[in-house]
């Protein structure tokens, strides 16, 4: 690719007019929650981590603009330059999108090929970074770029006879049949000059920008990307549905931070409290974390006493540490039990221990941390497992409650974005710690994470500005695609969790 100082800007316009009708809301679909943020909110992050992206642009239907300007504020989106009211029509939004970018810093109202334009519908959450790298390399040989794929469905052409219905005309090839996606590609002078051709003409009608190159510039050939299956776009009720799985499967990788310099920045003078402390991972997080000078709290029941059922010994902790450093800024929960066995076959002790220790634990942990949070402006850190994805046989109520843990992480990142507290979830693929090796006994060597690499992949976890988010943290598989995507990569590691369960 063309190195990023010599290529030319890209913008990337959300067009976010819809007004959910169609799935029987009373606010726009882009507003609606799925993964506990709105559905806006997810595609814009998608933009704002693209190296390819330079600028944002928002065309949000005219009476949530406010609201749109509040997600993009408390998100803290630095690409986002303006959130813009839509126009009445697709073309008449276009167009201000168009005015708009090339009002942007170091833009040309006269116009030349000074810009790249990526129109993307906002309610395309699942959006990949391949797709949007490959339109903005494409637009360095190519004037217009369609993102399509293949479809997977015979389509037939029909026509209404009067009150019989329809009947089918022609069944066109196949082979030659895409079917359309977002976004859309374009450079600004082009883009522009169809627009300004189609203002001509009275008879013009345009339910995507493609479509108005290929009638007023037949000239210009629009190139096509490859989409992916899964960047769809939310229409329907049961999108909602489909996409809030997807949203399960497709969890955030860990941000990976370098530098001894950059832990001891933000480690350092910081109080970070450890429940679940004792060993294995949480042993490990206390541990490095000292090592970069925090002041660590490891809280366990074989080392301090401390039970995390327990919301006293709980209250004690973080008053504890509080009054000894003058603060709290990371709280990390790694304490778990795993009891494998049918649900009609366990007592009436085990469950209340699952329950206890697995879901009421955390939720006290998460109600004492607040206050102590809310002044540091920290983050909560909480833990869950892939079985979290689909309970398992004789797993009910470890997966249960770890599926748990992933909705409270949503909830509370939403409930306290506001107070500044950020809240994510560590979903490790399967490791080495004393209590798996309770339940199963010696590993083949080589096939678990060791706790020491879920330990650092949670603490730059801490150190983000992450929120909301179930973080990935995966052993690398060699037999995968190097251009896999996330989705592809958890849907396979899903698949062989599965395999490996029933084997």
């Amino acid at each position: 690719m063309t190195s990023r100082t010599a290529r030319r800007r890209t913008v990337a316009v959300v067009l976010a007019g819809g007004t959910g009708q169609r799935i029987g809301l009373s606010i726009p679909k882009q507003l609606l929650k799925i993964a506990g943020k709105p559905i806006l909110e997810h595609t814009l992050q998608i933009f704002e981590a693209a190296a390819d992206v330079d600028d944002v642009l928002v065309l949000m239907t005219p009476d949530h603009v406010a609201e749109a300007q509040r997600i993009v504020t408390r998100a803290g989106f630095r690409k986002v330059h303006r959130v813009l009211a839509g126009g009445a029509t697709r073309s008449e939004t276009t167009t201000l999108a168009i005015r708009a970018a090339a009002a942007l810093p170091g833009g040309d109202e006269g116009g030349d090929e000074d810009r790249n334009l990526l129109f993307h519908d906002a309610v395309r959450p699942l959006l990949s970074q391949r797709v949007i790298t490959e339109c903005v390399e494409a637009l360095e040989r190519y004037r217009a770029v369609d993102v399509a794929i293949p479809s997977a469905d015979t389509v037939i052409v029909t026509r209404t006879h009067g009150d019989d219905g329809e009947f089918i005309t022609e069944v066109p090839d196949r082979a030659r049949l895409r079917r359309g996606q977002t976004p859309q590609g374009f450079r600004l002078s082009t883009i522009r000059r169809a627009y300004e051709l189609a203002a001509a003409d009275p008879l013009f009608q345009a339910t995507d920008d493609c479509s108005v190159v290929v009638k007023y510039l037949p000239d210009v050939p629009v190139h096509v990307v490859m989409g992916d299956e899964y960047n769809m776009k939310i229409t329907q009720p049961v999108d909602v549905f489909i996409a809030d799985k997807l949203f399960q499967l497709a969890s955030t990788t860990a941000p990976a931070h370098s530098g001894e310099s950059f832990y001891r920045d933000r480690l350092s003078g910081r109080t970070l409290l450890v429940f679940g402390g004792s060993y294995g991972i949480g042993a490990d997080i206390a541990r490095i974390a000292e090592e970069y000078g925090a002041r660590v709290y490891a809280l366990g029941r074989s080392t301090t006493g401390t039970h995390v059922e327990n919301p006293d010994q709980v209250d004690e902790a973080f008053a504890r540490a509080y009054a000894e450093t003058g603060r709290i800024d990371y709280v990390v929960n790694t304490a778990g039990v795993l009891r494998i066995g049918r649900l009609d076959a366990t007592d009436n002790a085990t469950v209340r221990e699952a329950m206890e220790v697995n879901f009421l634990a955390p939720v006290n942990i998460a109600r004492t941390a607040y206050k102590y949070l809310a002044e540091s402006g920290g983050q909560l850190l909480l833990f869950t497992s892939s079985s979290y994805t689909r309970g398992r046989a004789e797993y009910s109520l470890y997966s249960s409650t770890k599926a748990a843990m992933v909705n409270l992480t949503q909830a509370l990142s939403d409930e306290w974005a506001e107070d500044g507290i950020r809240v994510n979830c560590v979903n490790p693929e399967r490791t080495a710690t004393p209590m798996r090796t309770k339940a199963f006994g010696q590993e083949p060597g080589g096939s678990l994470l060791t706790s020491e690499t879920v330990a650092r992949s949670s603490l730059d976890v801490l150190l983000s500005a992450l929120t909301g988010h179930v973080i990935d943290v995966r052993q690398q598989d060699p037999t995968a695609p190097g251009n896999a995507s996330g989705f592809e990569k958890a849907l396979a590691s899903v698949l062989h969790e599965q395999a490996d369960v029933s084997s």
